[in-house]
Parts: structure tokens; sequence; C-alpha cells
């Protein structure tokens, strides 16, 4: 299985603070907010005396993370993951990546021959507890086992000899129960529910709100990507081939997509909505069985955080909010990990209140704030007969049966995007994602197979927006919006289409530049024209996008507005009052 290699020696001695904290000399010079941290966390304490803090130096405890920590060149920070779980990052000059420490309860006790012990009490009573109740709160049961079998023994009115128990899971035969400490008793709990309820060695990654995807690419160390620190090494280490395939057995299992050598391949979708895909075996993997996760918030990203991050500003959101709520067609663009099922989620709060909207993905990642919202998610699965399996096909087609207001397609990767043009055509709004690096490579994938759309019908797209991964001038990535473009048109007897750019990002000064300024044909002859604007007044909707720029700005600076329901609230009475 998974190893916890520390990226110092864990032979270092560790204080069990036996006589107290007082007479502990490393608590007397912790910082204060980590001195009442570890209090009540002594595992933590542990943890920080195996630090070689004259080299490193302490760290700082901090409750929340900023964009701005990230810039730190050697960062040495610790912040909370819930009650009993820390993360470390700390900086590693001998290498690309800095360290992902997570700090767990079972990592400075000695467990590996308690737990084997309470499993097999476990085991050895099972007849005599009560059967496991598989729709129940899951937790509670296995804790309620615990309970059963292990006690503390400086428990209040602990015993050592057999004593009845009364609780409702057992059926009143005498015990005699494993006798630990305080601290081994919580810790033996968190274990029992990270491993055999959560993903094990995982489970403190999958809690970490600040972790975008987690990777094991074979051998070595599972990599992170952080939200602020980027690319991390963890803790957690396969040394050899069976462990990780072992693993990777459990871990499907975990999800309910068992791989075998036969199927070795396995999607799916986690409790908390992350993705997960699985590659078993060296054969198709020579570096051993890997897999990756793609962590997605609860709340997703809004718009006004968009801003902060420096995606977009004010004058795109206020383009976007006239495209959107104008219902025209608009596909984000971009490479993989670009930010586009985020931007996405994020402009979803455009489209009016009252709209039905239908969601058809192949695994659910967006999330519409909208209360009339349909969310189709592919079937995959197939019978014998090679029926049964539902596809984006089948749900596009069924959607256009529906009366959708607007129709959202996670990702267009075949012949669903033919279906999608024809929908166009038809006066469904439309909204996607794509993989394609510019217009021309958009149009290129598009018109070829499997997607197969014909030309022609090309210019039923409005707007494109682009997303990349960036190098920033202060030399850090960041995720931005490089450009936005409209397709005007097509011209049959040249085979060409007619496209003008509306937003530019400058490289040199991280700036948007509106190039469709006075400009813009899909505000003149589009949108003016379902404003009401009349033809020779058609530019008075740069007007109405500067007033839409200054009140979202207002909105987000003056009225400290941020959150992603919040601004369909707040944006959802102005569109009904008729002021946006």
């Amino acid at each position: 299985m998974a190893k916890i290699t520390l990226p110092f020696s864990m032979d270092n001695k560790v204080d069990n603070h036996e006589m107290g904290l007082l007479s502990c000399d490393l608590y007397k010079v912790l910082p204060q907010p980590l001195q009442k941290i570890v209090e009540s966390n002594l595992s933590l304490l542990d943890y920080l005396h195996m630090v070689p803090l004259a080299q490193v130096g302490l760290p700082q405890y901090y409750t929340e993370l900023t964009r701005k920590m990230g810039d730190t060149k050697k960062p040495n920070l610790i912040y909370p993951v819930s009650n009993d779980v820390y993360v470390h990052i700390l900086v590693d000059d001998k290498d690309s990546r800095n360290n992902y420490i997570p700090v767990e309860p079972t990592l400075t006790l000695d467990l590996d021959l308690l737990i084997p012990e309470v499993e097999r009490k476990c085991v050895a009573l099972s007849e005599d507890l009560v059967e496991f109740d598989p729709e129940g709160d899951m937790k509670e049961q296995l804790l309620h086992y615990l309970d059963q079998v292990v006690t503390a023994k400086d428990e209040p009115g602990a015993r050592l000899f057999p004593d009845p128990y009364e609780g409702p899971l057992h059926r009143g035969t005498k015990l005699n129960k494993i006798r630990v400490t305080e601290r081994e008793l919580d810790a033996i709990r968190y274990a029992f529910i990270r491993d055999k309820i959560g993903l094990g060695n995982l489970e403190p990654l999958i809690m970490d709100p600040y972790i975008e995807d987690i990777s094991c690419s074979g051998l070595g160390h599972v990599f992170i990507e952080h939200k602020i620190f980027k690319s991390l090494k963890s803790t957690i280490v396969f040394p050899s081939m069976q462990d990780l395939d072992e693993f990777v057995l459990r871990l499907s299992e975990r999800v309910k997509k068992p791989v075998t050598y036969k199927e070795p391949i396995a999607d799916a979708t986690l409790p908390d909505g992350s993705r997960i895909n699985i590659v078993f075996g060296r054969d198709l993997s020579k570096r051993g069985s890997n897999f990756t996760i793609r962590k997605f918030s609860d709340t997703p990203i809004s718009i006004f955080e968009l801003v902060d991050f420096g995606t977009l500003n004010y004058q795109i959101l206020a383009y976007l909010s006239l495209v959107i709520s104008n219902e025209m067609n608009v596909f984000v663009c971009g490479e993989s990990a670009s930010g586009k099922t985020a931007l996405l989620n994020a402009i979803t709060t455009f489209i009016h209140p009252l709209a039905k909207v239908i969601s058809i993905e192949d695994t659910p990642e967006l999330q519409v704030p909208h209360p009339n919202w349909i969310r189709e998610v592919v079937q995959s699965t197939k019978t014998d007969d090679d029926t049964g399996a539902v596809t984006m096909f089948d749900l596009l087609k069924a959607a256009l049966r529906q009366r959708p207001n607007e129709i959202l397609v996670g990702e267009i990767r075949g012949p669903e995007g033919n279906i999608a043009f024809q929908a166009m055509q038809t006066g469904h709004s439309v909204m996607a994602t794509l993989h394609a690096a510019t217009v021309q490579k958009l149009i290129q994938r598009i018109t070829s197979n499997p997607i197969s759309v014909p030309r022609p019908y090309i210019d039923n797209l409005n707007v494109v927006i682009l997303m990349s991964v960036v190098k920033l001038p202060n030399g850090t990535q960041g995720r931005r919006i490089t450009g936005i473009s409209e397709i005007v048109g097509y011209d049959s007897a040249s085979e060409t289409f007619n496209i003008m750019e509306s937003f530019h990002w400058d490289e040199a000064t991280d700036t948007f530049e509106f190039t469709g300024n006075m400009t813009s044909y899909i505000l003149e002859y589009k949108i003016a024209t379902k404003l009401g604007i009349p033809t020779n007044e058609k530019r008075r909707i740069y007007a109405e996008l500067g007033r839409r720029a200054k009140i979202l700005e207002k909105l987000h600076k003056e009225q400290g507005i941020t959150g992603f329901y919040e601004i369909l609230d707040v944006l959802g009475k102005a569109q009904r009052e008729g002021l946006f």
C-alpha cells in the first residue's frame, strides 16, 4: 500500500508531552495562533518536533489562504483541513516542486500493530454485532463498532475485565475491550473512517478545498495541483508495483468502478463530485497503474472571483452579460485545465433567472444556479448485446423536445456537436466547451470527423471565448481569457469565415483591450435590435455596455458581493425590474 515519506527523518525525537505543554520548549516559542491549535491537537505538536526547525524555521499558521501567498518563494506555513488534519507547505530547495505534507492524527503514532489487532477483534465479534446497514450513517455505525472493542484506559469507569455493553449495535455479549490511550483511540477512529469509508491515504487531499487535481503517474510520489501553490509533491509514495496495483484495485472498488486486466480503464464520480480516471496495469502504463482525480468546489467560482484572479475584467463581464442574456450561442475553448468549465459555470449567472436550463455532460461538472435546471448525464453502461448506453447525442436530441431556453453541453467531442448546431438553427440557445486553442482550430475540429458540422452551419455560433494558462509579466502562471471573437458569417464562394475579435489580452501588461469597441457585429446587429435600439442609433449599445460594467464594478467593489448564488439573486432582481 501507499507509504508516507516525510522530506526529513521520522526518527527525530518526539516529545509525548506527558509532563504538560509548559514543560515543552518548542511550545513556548511557537507563534500564539499555533500555540492555541496544538493545545488541542498534540499530534501537530509531535509533528513539529520532527521538523528540522533550525534549518527551515518556524512555520506560520493561517486559518485561510490568499492568492498572494502563492508568490512566496520559500513557503513554510500550516493551515487546517479539518478539526484534526492540517497541511504543511514546505519549500524544497533541491526540487522544482515544494512539499505538501498532510499532518494526520496517525502520523506520529505507531499503530502498525494496534490497528490490525482492532480489526481482528471486530471480525471475531462480528456474529455478536448488529448487521451493518449500508443505507444508514456509515460513519456513526463504524464508530459504534469500534466502541464495542476498544476503549481508552484513562477513560472514567473503564474496566479491565469483560463488561456488558448495552449499546444499540451489540446484543449483550461480554467483551474484553482493547485498552489504549486517549490519543491512540482518537487516531484509531480517524484511521478507520479514513480507510473504511474514505479513500485511505488520499482522504486528506480530497478534504483539502485548495486542491484542484490529484495525480499518481506511477511509482513514486502522488502529485497535486494546488490553487495557491501550484504543483506540489505530497508525502504519499508508492514504493513498488504491487503496492500501487493493490491501492488502485481498492480505489476502483471504493468508487464502484472496479478495474480488471480485461477492463483496465475506469471513469467515475466521487461522492463530493470530483472526477476520477483510473488506468490499471503495467501493460498499459509502463510506470505502473495511474490515476487522476479532478476536484470541484461545492460552490462554483463566481464572475467577481474571476475578476479578482485577473481572468477577465468588468468590461468583458458586461459584454458577456449582453451576449448571454440575449440568447447568443457561445463556446468556451482552450486546452485542458485552462479553466473552461469554471468560466462556463460562472457566466451562467447571466442566464435569465426565469429560464429553463438543460445541461448535458458525460461527467457531471457544471453547477447551474437556476432552480429550473435539468441536469442530464451520459449512461455508459452497456449490456451484452451492446445496448443500454445513453450518449450525449441521445440526451441532446431529447433536450430539444423539452423546450429549454438554454442548453449547456459540458464538452463537445463527437456527433452531439452536429445536433448542437441544429439546435442553434432552430432557435435554441447553446453554450458549450470544446478543446481548441484558436477559432481556426475550433472550426477545423467541428467540421471534421467525428463532429462533422457542415461549414455553412458554423455562423450559427456567435461568440467564441478562448481560455489559456499563460505566463504573467511577474513570472507566475495564471488563467486568462486570451481573446473573444465573433463569427460574423460564411462566404460559400470562397469557403471562408468572417471573424472579428472583440477582446484581446495583452501579455506584456496583463490587461484586456476592447478591440471590438464601435465595431462589434454581435452588439450592433444582433443585440441592439433585441433591445429595441433603432438601427440608426445602434451604437447606443456601447453606452449600455459601459453602464453595465459600472454596475458590476459597484456591486463587487462597493457592496462587496462575491458569492456565486448571491450574484444571481442580485442580478435576477435587477433583470426583473429591467435595470440589467
